[in-house]
């Protein structure tokens, strides 16, 4: 006869032994810990008390200190204050000596600052009545007709400014000191490259910025000054700035020549750019708002032409629906 087969074999598991000694150290750890402990904060007990009981003596020996402290200072106090009286003494009739010398410089030092006083507060009053009458004549919008005029003049001073130059020689002269120059041939002035067109420009930018001082409701005047400095920008940028930077007939007689824009050429420039700022300005404050009469009148008026329309008698106030005051409405029916 066949066996069966046998299944797996079962392994029985030992039974791990207790670990009482380790147990046992931890135990024995903690105690001494907890036993330290207590002992020292009995040590710090003691200490304390110690020091407690030493706190009258330090009570007492702050006091003394003090004591002696309070003495020294009052024979200190009492040894500086004979030493200022002997001073005082020695010293006393060669102060009003010296006072009676000083007196009359001091008395004119005095009268001196009062005087300067007096003056300054003159002066102050003097300028703010001059600054109180020029502001009721000198207007924001005169100021700006001032400026154009100025801007006009300094655009015909740069016309007769050499504007543009060549240099002969400036790769020679790079690392020089900015005494050291090159020489400049073919010097222009600005209105020779535009036949001095913009004198007349800046002229009538003028007499346009006088026109507008003496009509300040005419707010298209600032418009055409703009424009005419717009016109002065123009030619300067197309006709003037390319002129100025070429070098022409120099550039093949002269080695490292180079064509180079002056001062009047930034002149005119800024002049230009003042013309228009100043345009824009003037016709902006030229743009003045209606007055609250002039709405009225206007109102009024609208309603006068109504009335008259339907034929019938205009009102001289708007009957908005409100009873007036004193008004009954039996008056009102």
């Amino acid at each position: 006869m066949k066996k069966a087969l046998a299944g797996p074999a079962k392994r029985t598991a030992k039974k791990l032994p207790e670990r009482r000694a380790m147990i046992a150290a931890a135990r024995r750890r903690a105690m001494v810990a907890r036993v330290r402990a207590e002992a020292f904060t009995r040590a710090a007990d003691r200490r304390l008390n110690a020091l407690l009981s030493t706190a009258p003596n330090v009570e007492i020996w702050t006091r003394a200190a003090d004591r002696r402290l309070n003495r020294l200072l009052i024979r200190a106090w009492l040894r500086l204050a004979a030493a200022g009286r002997r001073v005082g003494a020695v010293c006393r009739p060669w102060l009003r000596w010296l006072s009676r010398r000083l007196r009359p410089a001091l008395v004119l030092l005095l009268r001196g600052f009062s005087l300067a006083e007096r003056r300054l507060r003159w002066l102050s009053a003097a300028a703010t009545r001059v600054a109180t009458r020029a502001s009721a004549v000198i207007t924001p919008q005169r100021a700006i007709c001032g400026a154009i005029v100025a801007s006009a003049a300094c655009l015909v001073a740069s016309q007769f400014i050499a504007y543009r130059g060549v240099e002969v020689g400036q790769p020679g002269y790079a690392g020089l000191p900015p005494v050291a120059t090159p020489p400049t041939v073919g010097v222009e002035t600005a209105g020779e490259a535009h036949a001095y067109l913009l004198i007349p420009v800046a002229a009538l930018a003028a007499g346009l910025a006088g026109l507008a001082a003496l009509r300040p409701r005419r707010r298209g005047l600032g418009r055409v000054v703009a424009v005419l400095g717009l016109l002065g920008l123009a030619v300067i940028l197309l006709v003037d700035r390319p002129a100025g930077l070429d070098a022409g007939a120099q550039a093949t007689r002269f080695a490292g020549a180079t064509a180079v824009l002056d001062d009047g050429f930034y002149a005119e420039l800024a002049s230009a750019a003042g013309l228009i700022l100043c345009g824009l300005l003037l016709a902006y404050t030229g743009a003045r708002k209606p007055s609250l009469a002039r709405k009225r009148g206007g109102w009024r008026s609208a309603r006068t032409w109504f009335a008259r329309r339907r034929g019938g008698k205009p009102r001289t106030q708007p009957d908005d629906g409100l009873r007036r005051p004193g008004a009954t409405m039996r008056g009102r029916a």
